[in-house]
């Protein structure tokens, strides 16, 4: 496999022209990246450049890149290529660079979340069957993906009334009282915590759960059957009855499917629907003749793009971490055979994938794509009924509040803190209705000592409007530039780092300006960027494009993004002092920005210069769309507050380990090295220059940080 390295753009039609004669007539896998060397798209080809030269054709035609796949080659400004030995290696080097990169422009699961799957802890010595996120821990079995949680908990249901496996949470089965739970005398646990079973009995049960899940229902009846002829004669009778009860239940869910087809082999069908706003595809799970399962999937970032390529990378995205992949998959992909190598390679077996032509597996392969064509058109409508119900909430939160214009872009301030330590802010901001977290930003309160909400909320606001009048659209001056996640903007390092400096946030004190009066009425937006009319609110402006990340946009464009941004209304979590605390913030800093608050207790919404509240109902849509938003600002600054209190525990620990160091020996050397960081990083005679710190013990700790003497 050859590596080529990048070679820098040169100018002209575009940038990435100069490149092309450079690109091999081989297999292998390309690169497009933004100006920051970022990976935008990663993609595979048979001939390299055939395939990158298609994506600057001119003119309208077929072949020339449109929706998604024309924003991401206007926003390339690199190309990186590797040429494989063939297409089936170019496949599988793809998916690992698709897996460690995660490209914004390539094929995502909608909104890119983690599915649900049934996870069998086997490395457990008693295995759990249980509900699972995340990443997957070697040698434990996993099934799914599934398409929603309740699917998983509505089968773990039927598993658990079936299958009497252990449903306590540890790694080792019981309870701290030593007595069995209720699981076992209501006889769906059969006592793995009292030694009341032998573990191989146990493994069975095991066994006949991941035979089940696996579609292998006539498999785990005659086990049962069989199990159940041995206990009666050997006279068990009542051990006889409850397998008699299990065979009953598993002979009904067998009974259920009613979707058959004259086979005994398993396979998977997979229908696919392209469309707006994304594509659906359908899995239909066929074990033993039967249809044991159909799942539901959004695929995002599919405009534009063929359905060959998108069927390719969704089995690979699907079946790679997969517990089980069947040996044969019926889907409709002109050239399978790159995909079938790849899965068979990762199954250890012989993998066929083909589009059926004809008999029983060709009608499945027509209900997949039917349903997955009437799902996609459920979700598109489903979308635009979301974006109208955004749009009329916007209106109504206009008229509520007396604004000129509906209210595009509103931000939202919370405080976070548990008693006088690791007090924090957060900064959410909605566009459109919609989340737009590349704007989300994080505060770290440092200026207001003790538990005070409405100086803390004033700091945070005044630091927030300081940063964005220094911002570069203002006045040239340097801004941070916020983190990869778009959740974070690091502020400037002061002289003196305090210990925790590495993970302050937010907005740098700047020079203030003139007073301003801050009253949400008719008037008070800023009217340079007042948005249109209630009855010219654009889909666009409610579309979900709002929740998009800015990924790619040069560092001197992102850096000010979020703050030199001009909210139409800014919502404070909280009641009257709340309000009356950030509106003078904002007076101090010369910003006139319409402002309300919104207490929790009742949901009453709160404006300046007015003792009662508004009389807006709680299931209000404007209402509805405050709560929202208040809400996610409330998460965001509890999620952060978190992190640095459990930052704080980890580095208490560290000292508590240390030897002869109390609460005065850590504060001093904290003020002598300035951060955990350092401290951990130096030399033992650095150590002995700490103020304070005897040089015996200076010793000690070098020694039991490095491990040495």
């Amino acid at each position: 496999m050859d590596d080529q390295p990048s070679v820098p753009p040169a100018r002209g039609r575009s940038p990435l022209h100069a490149l092309l004669p450079r690109v091999p007539h081989e297999p292998g896998v390309y690169r497009f990246l933004d100006g920051e060397g970022a990976v935008l798209y990663v993609g595979k080809a048979k001939d390299l450049r055939k395939r990158v030269a298609s994506y600057f054709k001119r003119g309208g035609g077929a072949a020339a890149p449109h929706g998604r796949t024309a924003e991401m080659v206007a926003r390339a400004r690199d190309l990186e290529w590797v040429v494989t030995a063939s297409e089936t290696e170019a496949l599988l080097l793809e998916d690992n660079f698709i897996k460690e990169h995660r490209p914004p422009f390539n094929l995502r699961l909608r909104d890119d979340k983690s599915y649900p799957w049934i996870e069998i802890t086997t490395v457990d010595e008693w295995p759990r069957v249980r509900f699972f996120r995340g990443r997957h821990v070697p040698g434990n079995l996993y099934f799914g993906p599934y398409s929603s949680a309740r699917k998983v908990r509505e089968t773990l249901d039927v598993l658990g009334r079936i299958f009497p496996y252990r449903k306590c949470r540890g790694k080792q089965p019981g309870r701290v009282s030593g007595s069995p739970c209720l699981q076992f005398f209501i006889k769906r646990s059969l006592g793995a915590c009292d030694g009341r079973v032998e573990h191989d009995e146990y493994m069975e049960v095991i066994a006949q759960v991941v035979d089940f899940l696996r579609g292998r229902l006539g498999a785990v009846e005659r086990d049962i059957a069989r199990a159940m002829e041995e206990a009666a004669e050997a006279q068990q009778f009542e051990k006889a009855a409850l397998l008699r009860d299990r065979l009953e239940a598993v002979r009904h869910v067998q009974e259920r499917q009613s979707a058959r087809v004259e086979a005994v082999e398993a396979f998977d069908v997979i229908g696919l629907h392209q469309g707006e706003p994304g594509s659906n595809l359908q899995v239909f799970r066929v074990r033993e003749g039967a249809v044991v399962d159909r799942q539901t999937f959004f695929v995002d970032n599919a405009e534009g793009r063929e359905p060959g390529d998108v069927l390719e990378e969704f089995l690979l995205e699907f079946y790679w971490e997969a517990a089980t992949i069947p040996p044969e998959i019926v889907a409709p992909l002109e050239e399978p055979e790159h995909v079938a190598a790849a899965l068979g390679s990762r199954r250890g077996a012989k993998v066929v994938v083909r589009a059926a032509k004809r008999g029983p597996k060709r009608r499945l392969l027509q209900l997949a794509q039917r349903n997955a064509e009437l799902a996609a058109e459920a979700e598109a409508e489903r979308r635009q009924r979301k974006r109208l119900a955004r749009g009329e909430a916007l209106v109504a939160l206009q008229d509520a509040l007396g604004l000129p214009s509906p209210p595009l872009r509103i931000e939202c301030y919370d405080i976070s803190n548990l008693g006088e330590r690791h007090a924090v802010g957060s900064m959410v901001v909605f566009e459109g209705g919609v989340p737009k977290k590349a704007h989300y930003r994080k505060f770290a309160v440092r200026e207001v000592a003790g538990q005070d909400d409405f100086a803390m909320l004033a700091e945070v606001v005044r630091r927030r409007f300081r940063r964005g009048a220094a911002a570069p659209a203002a006045n040239g001056e340097e801004a941070a530039e916020p983190a990869a996640n778009g959740e974070e903007a690091p502020e400037p390092a002061p002289p003196e780092p305090a210990p925790d400096a590495a993970t302050r946030v937010g907005g740098a004190d700047a020079s203030s300006g003139s007073a301003a009066a801050v009253v949400p009425r008719p008037g008070a937006a800023d009217e340079s960027s007042s948005g249109p009319g209630a009855a010219a609110i654009s889909e666009a402006a409610v579309s979900d494009e709002g929740a998009a990340t800015s990924v790619g946009a040069p560092a001197e464009e992102r850096a000010d993004e979020s703050f030199a941004a001009r909210p139409d209304l800014v919502v404070v979590d909280g009641g009257k002092g709340q309000l009356t605390a950030v509106a003078g913030a904002l007076r101090a800093v010369g910003v006139e920005v319409p402002l309300i608050s919104l207490a929790k207790q009742r949901e009453e919404v709160f404006v300046p210069g007015r003792r009662d509240p508004l009389p807006l109902a709680a299931d209000d849509p404007a209402s509805l769309l405050l709560q929202r938003v208040r809400d996610e600002a409330h998460r965001f600054a509890v999620t952060f507050h978190r992190q640095r209190r459990s930052a704080d525990t980890r580095r208490s620990e560290l000292f508590d380990a240390l030897p002869n160091v109390g609460p005065v020996r850590r504060r001093k050397i904290l003020e002598h090295f300035g951060s955990p960081e350092r401290f951990l990083a130096a030399s033992r005679e650095e150590l002995e220059q700490v103020p304070g710190l005897p040089r015996k013990v200076a010793r000690e700790i070098h020694a039991r940080l490095h491990r040495t003497g």
